[in-house]
């Protein structure tokens, strides 16, 4: 597996594999044609059908017009590259608009970019294990924890980036939380995580504690869906999961930020094991794969913090995950906003829920977290294109009926 910095990155929303694949993608491209006259960009399947909701072709335009010559943006919905479906060509053009070289390239989730068969440069494997049930063993043989497993493959360095990340992770709840309005596009949604959290402040502790959480994820994602700087975890349409239960932890319960770090490594150690193993693009296998494992992430990193068990760790995370097996991703007009904005809220309570009820128990269950891995990377394969990220079907066909 590679490192937690290719799993977390600090960038601007909407969308990972549709926003943030596809600036770095094109910036990459930009460096090798300097000379160039001219560019045109093809994209292609799920890439292209929700495009222009998740601001792809704002993304790249801006990336390219750096070099202040003529972009050109051509979208193909119909074509899906049979690698993954957020497949794009770009093609640098001379003085006669004649194409100078090309090059094929994938979003394949969480920011990350690959050519057909080839990992980026750069993403180096660092792990030596990549299941957690080889790594919850080595953790109950060795007396390690999950983060301790972090450290040994990653080094201390590793620690100074998720200081970054924790760092982002609180700017953007607390800007989203006293950010009033409503989100940009054509639905006119109105932000809710500032009178989430008004609202909150008025209950006794229990359902305080869930209105807080509501919040403080409404407001990462909402952040996102304006385009504001989060991070991924594991993608940006899921972004507000984990810190949504991490920072209200770290605010409630008073957790050092040491012990939030180490939350934070055990949470990316989950989404790695996932991203190395099935996929965290909605393009791919469905919400699941995004929200999912997000539910996962925040689930093991809460059981983390409450003192869990290796085994028990373990189990809540599976228990994240299970419970989304088969969400679809399908966007209302191609926006990250309904219904992603209020699945992270709720995926936020169901990882607290996980960690409570893995607590209860002694961590042993019948179906493995990688089990449930392979799972959910069947149960992706086997739903149809109109439930991957292409806003044709489910949620988004029904509201333009209706609309």
């Amino acid at each position: 597996m590679k490192s937690l910095r290719e799993l977390y990155r600090i960038g601007s929303g909407p969308s990972s594999s549709h926003t943030m694949g596809p600036r770095f993608a094109a910036e990459k491209f930009l460096r090798r044609h300097r000379a160039a006259k001219g560019f045109e960009v093809v994209l292609y399947g799920s890439l292209a059908a929700t495009g222009r909701g998740h601001m792809t072709d704002v993304a790249i335009t801006e990336a390219l017009e750096k070099s202040e010559m003529p972009v050109k943006i051509i979208w193909k919905p119909d074509v899906f590259l049979p690698f993954h479906p957020n497949g794009m060509t770009f093609k640098s053009l001379d003085e006669n608009g004649f194409v100078t070289d090309e090059w094929t390239v994938y979003s394949v989730g969480g920011g990350a970019i690959q050519t057909e068969g080839h990992a980026m440069k750069g993403q180096a494997e660092i792990y030596d294990m990549d299941t957690l049930t080889d790594i919850m063993k080595y953790c109950e043989r060795t007396g390690y924890t999950y983060w301790e497993y972090v450290e040994r493959c990653e080094g201390k360095e590793i620690w100074e980036h998720l200081s970054k990340v924790w760092e982002a992770m609180k700017a953007a709840v607390e800007r989203g939380i006293t950010h009033e309005g409503r989100l940009p596009g054509p639905l006119n949604l109105r932000r809710k995580a500032p009178s989430y959290l008004v609202k909150a402040e008025g209950y006794k502790d229990n359902l305080k504690s869930r209105g807080l959480v509501f919040a403080y994820a409404l407001a990462v994602s909402e952040e996102n869906a304006s385009g504001g700087t989060i991070v991924t975890a594991p993608t940006c349409g899921s972004c507000g999961v984990v810190p949504g239960v991490l920072y209200h932890l770290w605010k409630s319960r008073d957790f050092s930020e040491e012990q939030i770090l180490h939350a934070l490594a055990t949470a990316g150690l989950v989404g790695n094991i996932v991203k190395q193993n099935a996929t965290i693009s909605g393009a791919e296998a469905g919400c699941q794969a995004e929200v999912g494992v997000a539910c996962a992430m925040a689930a093991a990193a809460a059981c983390q913090l409450f003192g869990g068990s290796p085994a028990q760790i373990e189990y809540a995370a599976e228990m994240g995950l299970e419970h989304h097996l088969g969400m679809t991703c399908d966007p209302v007009h191609g926006l990250v906003q309904i219904p992603c904005i209020e699945r992270n809220a709720y995926a936020a309570a169901r990882a607290l829920d996980a960690n409570i009820y893995a607590s209860f128990s002694d961590g042993t269950h019948r179906v493995s977290f990688d089990r449930l891995t392979t799972v959910m990377k069947e149960t992706g394969h086997d739903l149809p294109s109109i439930y991957k990220e292409t806003s044709t079907g489910g949620l988004a066909r029904d509201y333009s009926q209706m609309s």
